[in-house]
């Protein structure tokens, strides 16, 4: 894989601190309305119920005040771009603990009352160029928050996908955070720029070998919206359904990109 640290794009500290506690709020308050048999509903995350996926985001965030009651690395090694990368190593471990905490937690709702208590009180405390040790590697706060927003998005997407007539809001700036990092991750795992990928209004970014234009319409465009982007690169969506379904726009002869999806899973 190529070095992300190359293409690593700047984000707002404060715009993404804000969405990340934007979209947990949202996440929160919606969950506080499930009944037993809504939390029982399975997911399209293999045996996962909505408890577990609610436990999972959960846990998503309470990452961060456990890396920061950590000694603190001497530097950080790694970017948001290094974390899409990263996640599939520790699915085992992330299975494990998400089921076990989900059995231990009777209320759901008041367990993330007491997450959003806990984060906003480390991100209180702590400035955003603190470094933390995280599973994709030693980053800063800031940075590792860009990557919450991912997992906020992501799985804000899959609570709604289980639980019908659920429609918990995605805040504008998670979701472009988002959109920015994985479509990054793509130009990171397929480096070129033959192909130009557009998901307005969020990101374009130029990948895959092969000729660079230079001006002009591009000759290989693929162009999609934010959710079906994410859902296209953590494999909730594949390439062959999304064109079917119309969901992506794919033209010229390497503007397939079907090999190269999920980026994660």
């Amino acid at each position: 894989m190529p070095p992300a640290k190359k293409r690593a794009r700047s984000y707002d500290p404060a715009r993404t601190r804000a969405a990340v506690l934007a979209q947990f709020g949202n996440v929160r308050e919606a969950v506080r309305g499930l009944g037993p048999e809504q939390l029982a509903l399975p997911t399209r995350l293999g045996e996962w119920t909505v408890r577990d996926l609610i436990a999972h985001i959960g846990m998503a965030l309470t990452a961060i005040p456990r890396a920061l009651d950590q000694p603190e690395p001497p530097k950080a090694d790694a970017v948001p771009l290094d974390w899409p990368f990263a996640t599939a190593a520790n699915a085992a471990a992330i299975d494990e603990f998400t089921r076990n905490l989900a059995a231990g937690e009777p209320d759901p709702g008041s367990c993330l009352a007491d997450v959003e208590r806990s984060l906003r009180a480390a991100l209180d405390e702590h400035p955003g160029s603190r470094i933390l040790r995280t599973s994709a590697g030693a980053m800063s706060l800031d940075d590792y928050l860009v990557t919450r927003t991912a997992e906020l998005v992501v799985h804000t997407d899959d609570l709604n996908a289980a639980v019908p007539g659920l429609d918990v809001p995605c805040d504008r700036q998670a979701l472009a955070a988002a959109t920015r990092l994985l479509a990054d991750a793509l130009a990171v795992k397929a480096p070129g720029g033959s192909t130009e990928v557009r998901v307005p209004p969020f990101a374009v970014v130029q990948c895959v070998e092969g000729p660079r234009h230079t001006r002009g319409t591009p000759p290989n465009v693929v162009e999609t919206d934010p959710l079906t982007w994410i859902r296209l690169a953590t494999g909730r969506l594949s390439w062959k359904d999304a064109l079917a379904e119309a969901k992506v726009s794919a033209s010229g002869e390497r503007a397939d990109l079907g090999g190269l999806l999920p980026l994660m899973s």
